[in-house]
């Protein structure tokens, strides 16, 4: 069953992500979590970031340093398929639900975690199915590290 393997947050804005064991997600962002350009991040459209513990995996046995939080991720999911992600899918994660808006668009900000730099590895244009997904916030509520996702 997919669960939350991961909740990642900054408190002074930027990457990584760091791991706490439980975050309110909010209309607006993920308690707890501050972005530095709320232009690209953010909001009631990118209100949270998910993306696949399994990807990450993946990525480091291509020789990639990610962990999850490092490429900005607030939750990190084990367990879902990846292939089913696109907009307008219902999430419940703990207590909230959420839908995803689209795939994050990468920046350089998150260079160091890609070999040579080339964060376009997990660029949803370059590279499909391999991207990060933002999501905006249906139902307000509490996540934790092991709670289930489940699709709506």
């Amino acid at each position: 069953m997919p669960r939350v393997s991961f909740v990642n947050v900054s408190p002074t804005g930027g990457v990584p992500k760091l791991p706490t064991d439980r975050a309110r997600v909010c209309f607006t962002q993920v308690e707890g979590d501050k972005q530095n350009n709320l232009k690209h991040h953010g909001g009631i459209e990118r209100a949270v970031c998910l993306y696949s513990l399994e990807l990450i995996q993946d990525l480091r046995l291509e020789g990639h340093s990610l962990e999850p939080g490092s490429t900005g991720e607030n939750i990190t999911i084990e367990g879902i398929d990846w292939s089913l992600m696109k907009s307008g899918l219902v999430l419940k994660v703990g207590e909230s639900e959420i839908k995803v808006t689209g795939p994050t668009t990468p920046c350089k900000k998150i260079s160091h975690s890609f070999l040579l730099g080339d964060f376009s590895r997990i660029s949803e244009i370059k590279n499909p199915g391999w991207s990060r997904w933002y999501a905006s916030v249906l139902k307000e509520g509490l996540v934790k590290k092991g709670d289930h996702v489940s699709i709506i």
